[in-house]
C-alpha cells in the first residue's frame, strides 16, 4: 500500500525574522504617525516677517475753492469783447470790455495774416493754458474738454481784440453817438470769464452735495457773444485771501486742527504752500477749511482743486495689530538681578529653607524684558508673590510682589514664543509702527506670531 502522505503538498512557513533594520523602520513609522497626529490636533501659529515701513494715510483730497467773488453784469445790449486776459489784475477804471451795438467792431480785425499773428508772449500764454489742461485732464470728467475749448477760444479772441483798440474810435454813429460802449472795472481785482453759481458760497454752508461733480456746470463768458442788460459780463476776485474746503472724518479734522498749519501740495502744478487750518461742523458732516494768503491768481478759474496734505509720517517697524499683546511681569530693583548658572544667564537669588529650617539660596534664571526707573521687568513664571530674593553680596532682601505690564509681541525666531516689548509710534485699524533698535525689542526681519491670541510664552511653534 502506497504511503498516502506522498501526494499531499504542504506550504512551508518561513519564521519571522526580526532584525535591526525592521526595528529602526518601525520606530521611524511610529514617530511620523505621532508627528502627524500632533499636527492635526495642535494649534498652528502663523508667522509674520517684521519689515521697516510707514503707515499708508490717504492725504489726497478734492476741495472746493472759496473766494471773495463778485459777478459784474452788463448794462448794455450788443456784442461783448474783452480786453483783459483771464487771470489778469485790473485797477479801478481799467478797461475790461466793450459792447458793440451793431457788430461793426468785427470789421476792424483786418484780413492780413501778419497783422493777426500771435506774438511770442501770446503763444506762451496759450501753451501754458494747454499744458495746465493736459496735466489735470481725467476721462471721467470729459466735459472739461468743452470748458477748455471755450477758454482757448476766449483767450485767442482777447489777444486779437488788442489790435483793434487803436481804431475803435472810428466807430461812431451818423448822429455822433458812440456805437461801442466802453466798460471799466469799478473795483480792483482779478478778472475771470466764467460763472458757476458758487460765487457767494461760504465755508459754513458747504455740504456733501457741493462735491457732486455730476451736476456741476461752469458757464463760460466768450468774446463776440450777444449779451443783454443784466447778463453776466465777467467776474472779479477781490482778495488774495482764499480757502479750500475738504470733507474729512472727525478724527482727521482733530489731528489737522492740532497742527494749526499744514503744508499743501497742489496736484495741478505741484506747487507747495502753507495753509492755516479751521474746522467746520456743518449740517451733514465735518469739513476742514485750509486758508491761504497767496496762489489765488493761479487757481482763480478753478472751483474744484485736487490737493495733497504733506504730513511727516512715522517710520519704523511695521507690524499687524493682531500680533500685539499685553503681558504682566514682576518688577524687581536692578541691584537684585545677577549672573548665575553658566555665568551668562540673568536671574535672582531666591531665599530657601531646608527641612531642618536652615536658610539657603538658589539661583532662579529669569529673562529681562525691560528696564524702567531702576526696575527690571522679569518673567513671572519662575517666581511667585511672597518670594524673598537677596541682593548679591549683601544681607538685604526684597519681597516679590510689585507687578507691571508691557505691550509687545511674541518673537518666534528660535522655534518657540519669546515675548518682546514694543514702543508704538503710530497706528491705524490694521497696522502699527513701532520703534526699531530698542533694547529688549524687535529688529528688521524678525519673525513674530501673526495672532498673539493663539500663543503663550515658551510655546513651541508648529507653523
Amino acid at each position: 500500500m502506497a504511503d498516502s502522505r506522498q501526494g499531499k503538498i504542504r506550504q512551508y512557513r518561513k519564521p519571522l525574522n526580526i532584525n535591526l533594520g525592521m526595528i529602526i523602520f518601525g520606530c521611524i513609522f511610529i514617530y511620523i504617525m505621532i508627528c502627524v497626529g500632533l499636527y492635526f490636533t495642535s494649534g498652528h501659529i502663523s508667522g509674520y516677517e517684521v519689515k521697516a515701513g510707514s503707515l499708508s494715510v490717504n492725504n489726497v483730497y478734492t476741495g472746493i475753492a472759496i473766494r471773495k467773488e463778485e459777478v459784474m453784469n452788463s448794462s448794455d445790449s450788443g456784442y461783448i469783447n474783452y480786453y483783459v486776459r483771464e487771470g489778469g489784475r485790473v485797477a479801478v477804471g481799467d478797461l475790461v470790455y466793450t459792447v458793440d451795438e451793431t457788430g461793426s467792431l468785427e470789421e476792424l480785425t483786418g484780413t492780413d495774416p501778419d497783422e493777426n499773428s500771435l506774438s511770442d508772449t501770446d503763444l506762451s500764454e496759450l501753451k501754458s493754458e494747454i499744458l495746465g489742461f493736459t496735466n489735470t485732464f481725467s476721462p471721467q470728467n470729459f466735459k472739461e474738454v468743452y470748458n477748455f475749448k471755450y477758454s482757448v477760444q476766449g483767450t485767442v479772441m482777447k489777444l486779437a481784440n488788442y489790435r483793434i483798440l487803436e481804431n475803435i474810435g472810428s466807430l461812431q454813429g451818423a448822429d455822433g453817438s458812440q456805437l461801442v460802449n466802453f466798460r471799466r472795472a469799478p473795483k480792483t481785482g482779478i478778472v475771470v470769464y466764467s460763472t458757476d453759481g458758487y460765487e457767494s458760497l461760504t465755508p459754513d454752508q458747504v455740504g456733501a452735495d457741493d462735491f457732486d461733480l455730476t451736476d456741476y456746470e461752469k458757464q463760460p463768458l466768450i468774446s463776440n457773444e450777444l449779451v443783454n442788460p443784466g447778463d453776466a459780463a465777467y467776474k472779479l476776485c477781490l482778495s488774495e485771501d482764499w480757502s479750500i474746503v475738504i470733507p474729512v472724518e472727525p478724527e482727521r479734522a482733530a489731528e489737522l486742527l492740532e497742527k494749526e498749519y499744514v503744508q499743501v501740495r497742489f496736484l495741478k502744478n505741484q506747487d507747495v504752500s502753507w495753509a492755516q487750518v479751521a474746522v467746520h461742523e456743518n449740517a451733514d458732516g465735518t469739513y476742514v477749511e485750509l486758508m491761504f494768503n497767496n496762489s489765488m491768481i493761479t487757481f482763480c478759474t478753478d472751483r474744484y482743486i485736487e490737493i495733497e496734505l504733506i504730513s511727516e509720517d512715522e517710520t519704523g517697524l511695521k507690524i499687524p495689530n493682531s500680533a500685539i499683546v499685553e503681558k504682566e511681569f514682576f518688577l524687581v530693583p536692578v541691584e537684585y538681578v545677577t549672573k548665575g548658572g553658566n555665568g551668562s544667564a540673568n536671574g535672582v537669588l531666591r531665599e530657601t529653607y531646608t527641612e531642618e529650617g536652615e536658610p539657603g539660596t538658589e539661583f532662579v534664571e529669569t529673562a529681562i524684558y525691560d528696564e524702567v526707573d531702576g526696575e527690571y521687568y522679569l518673567d513671572d513664571s519662575q517666581l511667585a508673590i511672597g518670594d524673598y530674593i537677596l541682593k548679591p553680596d549683601s544681607d538685604e532682601k526684597y519681597a516679590v510682589s510689585k507687578r507691571g505690564s508691557l505691550i509687545g509681541v511674541y518673537n518666534i525666531n528660535k522655534g518657540y514664543a519669546d515675548f518682546r516689548k514694543i514702543n508704538i509710534l503710530d497706528s491705524n485699524e490694521e497696522y502699527s509702527i513701532v520703534e526699531s533698535g530698542t533694547t529688549y525689542g524687535l529688529s528688521v526681519y524678525d519673525y513674530i506670531a501673526l495672532d498673539a491670541s493663539t500663543v503663550e510664552e515658551d510655546d513651541l511653534i508648529n507653523e
